[in-house]
């Protein structure tokens, strides 16, 4: 299997001021799968913060998976999509087309989402909205394609024809 790492992006989070359901829902969801979280933490809606944590996380080997939640909305503090983008080396803008079309036919304020998906080295790493509701959709469209991304990353599939 694999490794995971899950940063939830919350100024109130990181305060102690809320309860982090969305993250706690990717955690559970992982391990109930039998992915291993080795990384867990809520930071503040500082880019900087953001970046900093993406980039050491993704750099360490520790973890083939990076999923954030919250901060990719149009609010003046939503900039988790300017920090991921700092980071990564290479975009996936097929996984978030996906979780936002479909997100739109359920709700159509969906598409004002900024989600960002991406590379950096072998890490695949991958914005979700702060709605736990919204996580919970875009997590079923996003896990059957994560196996089949990391064995690429990490070079266990050989050439396509």
């Amino acid at each position: 299997m694999y490794k995971a790492g899950v940063l939830t992006i919350s100024d109130k989070g990181s305060q102690g001021q809320r309860v982090d359901a969305s993250g706690d829902y990717i955690v559970k969801v992982f391990q109930d799968l039998d992915i291993e979280v080795a990384r867990y933490e809520i930071v503040a809606d500082e880019a900087a913060a953001i970046a900093k944590t993406l980039a050491l996380w993704a750099d360490s080997g520790g973890v083939d998976l990076i999923v954030t939640t919250g901060g990719t909305g149009i609010s003046p503090r939503d900039v988790t999509p300017e920090a991921t983008r700092a980071v990564i080396e290479k975009e996936l803008p097929g996984i978030v087309e996906l979780m936002r079309s479909s997100g739109y036919k359920k709700t159509p304020t969906a598409i004002l989402s900024r989600a960002v998906a991406g590379v950096r080295g072998q890490c695949l790493i991958v914005n979700l909205p702060g709605n736990p509701r919204a996580v919970e959709e875009y997590l079923d469209l996003l896990l059957p394609i994560v196996p089949h991304a990391i064995e690429t990353l990490q070079g266990r599939f050989g050439e396509h024809v």
